[in-house]
């Protein structure tokens, strides 16, 4: 089946991102340094360090992501959001309180007008997130 996946690129905080995910949303994380690379020797000696690729898996959540950013730098926009979709009140919440930390919370948690626990928030790493709760979905 064909799906999609979140791969977010940082500039040299990408292990810092990937492990306040793990903390925030459990699963587990592997990363892979570009020092520990086929790259490694292509590449300037401060780069080693940076992360070649990561993903954080926890069952079907899934978040990759990467230290190498294109020649012209990291842009960080408004195009893209993370949407998660929580399976309960009390993931929802948890969720929402751990990735705001040190973030803004910029639209908290409310009942919404089609049925649904919603919000939004922007991470301390500046990743846009919305965060959703079906109250009608079975459980």
């Amino acid at each position: 089946m064909t799906h999609i996946n979140s791969y977010l690129t940082f500039s040299g905080n990408c292990r810092e991102a990937m492990e306040f995910y793990k903390e925030c949303l459990g699963g587990e994380l592997s990363l892979q340094t570009i020092g520990e690379s086929p790259l490694a020797d292509k590449l300037p000696p401060e780069m080693k360090q940076g992360i070649l690729h990561s993903t954080l898996t926890n069952g079907a959540l899934q978040i990759m992501a990467s230290d190498m950013v294109a020649e012209q730098g990291l842009m960080k926009g408004n195009a893209v959001s993370l949407m998660l979709h929580c399976s309960s009140e009390d993931e929802i919440n948890a969720y929402y309180a751990n990735l705001s930390r040190g973030g803004k919370a910029t639209h908290p948690l409310e009942n919404s007008f089609w049925g649904a626990l919603f919000g939004d928030l922007t991470d301390k790493f500046g990743n846009h997130w919305l965060l959703h709760y079906d109250k009608n979905q079975q459980q």
